[in-house]
């Protein structure tokens, strides 16, 4: 964990961080986060992660100025001060003292509480890339009526609980559908299915997150003139699939070989993932500087 934190624009000590109690995250989970890749010191597509976080802030809770928000050499100060090059690095935006705001009214504005920490960048085992992993199918459902849909909340907790459920079945992730019976996401990835080596993923109108993951194979795609597409998948879409694979910026691209006891396509990893799974760890090498 984190020996400092960077925390409304200074860097002090994890133990002397404070956050109110009528911080508006912590009374009614009114806040926002970016889980984000660092490698060499430099954090994989940090822009994205921002106007992303800025995008949802906007909706949510209150605009916030990207001159609140720590940028590439404030971060790269802090993993230097955690000793870090290499890291899971986590950015909070909340809504603040809630308190202190309703006092000041219309003419204090929102004061956003900001917060950046940083850990070791643990990866998951290599076997789970070399033999693909199981996922579960969520009992819950994801809604374009729930105002949270394609936003990363800090109310957190149902996708927590549906990953909890997932590794009771031995699955390493959860699947959200929808009422329509569409797939969604995973409770933390998105999901792509590979069908005559073609790439899909659900639309952003399903609604899912806009992952800078998912953005990144998009792209992959496009420069390796692989077909994709987003859309509408069905459960049929998803069993059929000849591949599967799963995305964040932590876990990369992830091989999918089974929906609980469904084997996808012949039980193994396939071409058009391992092919996704290089280009996409040669992309954040070449844009973090380590490719040498």
């Amino acid at each position: 964990m984190s020996q400092f934190v960077w925390l409304n624009g200074e860097v002090v000590a994890a133990e002397d961080a404070r956050v109110g109690v009528h911080d508006g995250g912590f009374l009614h989970g009114a806040g926002l986060f970016e889980t984000m890749r660092a490698e060499g010191g430099h954090v994989f597509r940090l822009a994205k992660h921002v106007g992303r976080l800025c995008t949802s802030a906007e909706r949510l809770i209150a605009p916030v100025d990207v001159d609140e928000l720590p940028g590439q050499g404030a971060l790269g100060e802090l993993l230097e001060r955690n000793g870090l090059r290499e890291a899971r690095v986590r950015l909070t935006v909340t809504a603040g003292d809630m308190l202190a705001a309703a006092r000041a009214g219309d003419e204090g504005g929102v004061r956003h509480t900001v917060c950046a920490t940083v850990s070791p960048l643990s990866a998951y085992p290599q076997k789970f890339y070399e033999n693909g992993v199981a996922v579960a199918i969520s009992r819950y459902r994801q809604s374009n009526m729930d105002p949270l849909a394609g936003h990363k909340s800090t109310c957190y907790l149902p996708r927590l609980m549906a990953l909890r459920d997932a590794r009771a079945l031995k699955c390493e992730e959860a699947l959200w559908f929808t009422h329509e019976h569409l797939l969604a996401e995973g409770s933390i990835s998105s999901v792509f299915v590979v069908k005559g080596g073609a790439v899909k993923t659900a639309g952003l109108e399903t609604p899912v997150l806009p992952g800078v993951a998912r953005a990144a194979v998009l792209d992959l795609c496009e420069q390796h003139d692989i077909k994709a597409e987003e859309g509408a998948i069905n459960i049929d879409d998803l069993l059929d699939a000849d591949e599967v694979f799963l995305t964040n910026v932590i876990m990369c691209v992830m091989p999918v070989i089974a929906v609980e006891k469904r084997t996808i396509g012949d039980g193994k990893p396939g071409a058009v993932t391992k092919r996704l799974m290089d280009g996409f760890r040669d992309m954040v090498a070449k844009e973090c500087g380590t490719d040498g």
